[in-house]
């Protein structure tokens, strides 16, 4: 189930909503632009390839870049393991999408599979949405963002694009991400509550 935390962005940020009701985080995300939908998941996928996940969601799939045109669709996944170097990997993959970014096209992620949190940072707000399985995020071009995995990364996402590019990022030097409420600590915030 998706969770939305709410926070001020000045120096010492504030909680303006915490909750877990569908329908408040659709009006919330809507008031910025932002579309939340929810598809059925499939199971028996651990461990798939693209391919294979693809296939699984292919009617989804196909209704989303009808809708939308995109012209390019993979899946990012990254799942703990015992190699050595494991730690290393989930570092780098987590640190490229901390610092608030944009980008020219929409980001678009539908969650197969583990979690993450999108933090949008719009009007003096940063609605850090916590993505589960079955939520499809579609945050619009140009939206101030990013995107925590945890120190332990374990998500599977289908990702779409307009362009054959992928994902390439513009970021705004702005430190607001250093000053919000990171997946560790709202996770666990969550957990307690």
């Amino acid at each position: 189930m998706t969770y939305l935390t709410v926070y001020t962005d000045g120096d010492t940020p504030g909680t303006l909503l915490r909750t877990e009701d569908t329908a408040e985080i659709a009006t919330a995300l809507k008031e910025i632009g932002v579309r939340l939908r929810h598809w059925r998941t499939v199971g028996g996928l651990d461990g798939a390839g693209q391919d294979e996940i693809l296939a699984a969601y292919r009617e989804e799939v196909a209704q989303v870049v009808a809708e939308e045109g995109y012209s390019f669709v993979d899946v990012a996944q990254l799942h703990p393991d015992d190699s050595p170097d494991w730690p290393e990997r989930a570092s780098a993959a987590r640190n490229k999408f901390l610092a608030e970014h944009t980008h020219d096209d929409d980001e678009v992620r539908f969650f197969v599979a583990g979690s993450g949190i999108f933090y949008l940072h719009v009007d003096g707000k940063v609605h850090a949405v916590l993505c589960e399985p079955g939520d499809l995020l579609s945050v619009p071009a140009r939206t101030t963002h990013w995107f925590d995995m945890g120190t332990r990364p374990d998500f599977t996402a289908i990702r779409f694009f307009h362009d054959d590019d992928g994902w390439v990022g513009d970021f705004t030097g702005d430190p607001v991400a250093a000053r919000i409420p990171d997946y560790d600590t709202i996770t666990a915030d969550r957990a307690g509550a």
